[in-house]
């Protein structure tokens, strides 16, 4: 692992987003709650914290952090058959959330991926990426297209 000690702790937060892609028809039992499995957004969400909370124990060499603060929101695109997946991550310490967020959001996905594989196994996940980080020395940066 990498020495952080030197590091001054400060507030540090880092937000990523993926999504999957399945058939209109999965997307609708989604939607209106008759997933076999249950209400596959509220799990998808608790597995997502859990995710980012776990973090160090899954990546090798990841630091285990403080986590402050983790939320995660699911926006639906019913027009391209997609749930998008967001993750904010923060805490106070010495070094970032980053990998935290990105495996809050894979988890998430992988949950939706599970609890719809019985109706649809060509579920699609990808486009998973930081779309922003702040705190530390090198401060903030932004993706340049983070709003999509």
């Amino acid at each position: 692992m990498v020495d952080v000690s030197a590091k001054a702790e400060t507030h540090r937060m880092s937000r990523a987003s993926g999504q999957i892609r399945m058939l209109p028809a999965t997307l609708a039992l989604i939607e209106c709650g008759q997933a076999n499995k249950g209400d596959v957004l509220g799990v998808a969400r608790i597995a997502g914290i859990q995710g980012a909370k776990r973090t160090a124990e899954l990546i090798p060499l990841c630091h285990p952090l403080p986590i402050t603060r983790v939320a995660i929101e699911f926006d639906i695109d019913r027009d391209a058959s997609v749930i998008r997946c967001t993750a904010q991550v923060e805490t106070m310490g010495r070094t970032g959330v980053e990998m935290e967020a990105l495996t809050a959001v894979q988890i998430g996905l992988l949950t939706i991926y599970d609890m719809c594989k019985a109706t649809d196994r060509g579920m699609v996940m990808g486009e998973i990426r930081v779309l922003e980080k702040r705190g530390g020395k090198s401060g903030e940066w932004i993706s340049r297209d983070a709003d999509r």
